[in-house]
């Protein structure tokens, strides 16, 4: 089978090159210098010469803050390009597995968490972005596969958690709000479902949106304070604080828990506990600095 990767240097796809490497599956790993998204007739042209019959999109205008600014950007990569994808899969009867995110909630007041029917009802425009993205490939009518994710970091790129690992071991007092919860999700256990699902082909019959985020729950303030213990940094003093504090241009979801239940009833995938994979991550990061 061959399966287009997009978004390939980013940290969801640099975890599927690692999570894939042993496949006997052709994944084909791109990223703009591939392959750009925008252009619907280079989308087409690759799906066709490659006879595509998977695409994986790990792209994403991810940026929450930039995004304000940013829409026209934002709306070209996170729906028009998501559009592109679908319509190529679709002319090639092939597959889209898309990843998503938890922002396309947030405006509700809620306390309990976030089911796949509930309505997107996002407060950003990067969450408003990444929901005309997943309506893109419903109107398109390709076989496809949506999974939402949330706080992902990884040993890749620019994350919470590498910042935090900086931040606890250079400063003396810290302050994370509190006062929004969700799930931190490592990107290799995302990668890894991802995988399993493609390498078992568990995609036909299984069409739909799905959640997916590492088990448990908590607020960044307790996400930071996880971070400092497994990496031993104890001299920063993290005090909890209200997103008040920190004015911003985007109001990001204060409750954005991501109900899994359809998931691994659907594909029985055991799911990871948030702190046993941070702590997996950081021995990573830690090694690759040694």
């Amino acid at each position: 089978m061959n399966i287009l990767v997009t978004g390939a240097n980013g940290q969801l796809g640099n975890c599927l090159r690692k999570a894939t490497s042993g496949s006997n599956d052709n994944y084909i790993f791109t990223d703009v210098a591939e392959l750009d998204i925008t252009d619907a007739g280079a989308v087409k042209k690759m799906v066709r010469d490659n006879d595509v019959n998977v695409i994986v999109n790990c792209a994403a205008y991810t940026n929450v803050e930039k995004a304000e600014d940013d829409r026209d950007f934002a709306e070209l990569l996170n729906a028009t390009a998501v559009r592109n994808l679908a319509e190529a899969a679709k002319a090639n009867d092939g597959t889209l597995i898309h990843v998503s995110t938890d922002y396309v909630f947030g405006k509700e007041p809620y306390n309990v968490p976030c089911r796949e029917d509930q309505k997107g009802t996002p407060t950003g425009v990067y969450g408003l972005t990444k929901l005309h993205g997943e309506q893109a490939i419903a109107e398109s009518g390709v076989k496809a596969l949506i999974f939402r994710t949330a706080w992902l970091y990884s040993e890749y790129g620019k994350n919470f958690v590498k910042t935090m690992l900086d931040l606890t071991s250079t400063k003396p007092e810290l302050k994370v709000v509190f006062d929004q919860t969700g799930t931190p999700t490592y990107a290799q256990d995302l990668a890894d479902a991802l995988f399993h699902i493609i390498d078992n082909r568990l995609m036909d019959g299984n069409e739909g949106v799905y959640h997916y985020s590492d088990e448990g729950v908590c607020s960044w303030f307790d996400f930071t304070k996880m971070i400092a213990e497994i990496a031993g940094n104890t001299s920063c003093d993290i005090l909890p604080c209200h997103s008040s504090e920190f004015p911003s241009k985007v109001i990001r979801p204060s409750y954005s828990v991501l109900d899994k239940t359809k998931f691994k009833e659907t594909f029985g995938i055991k799911v990871p506990y948030w702190t046993d994979s941070l702590k997996i991550c950081i021995k990573n990061l830690k090694e690759n600095e040694a």
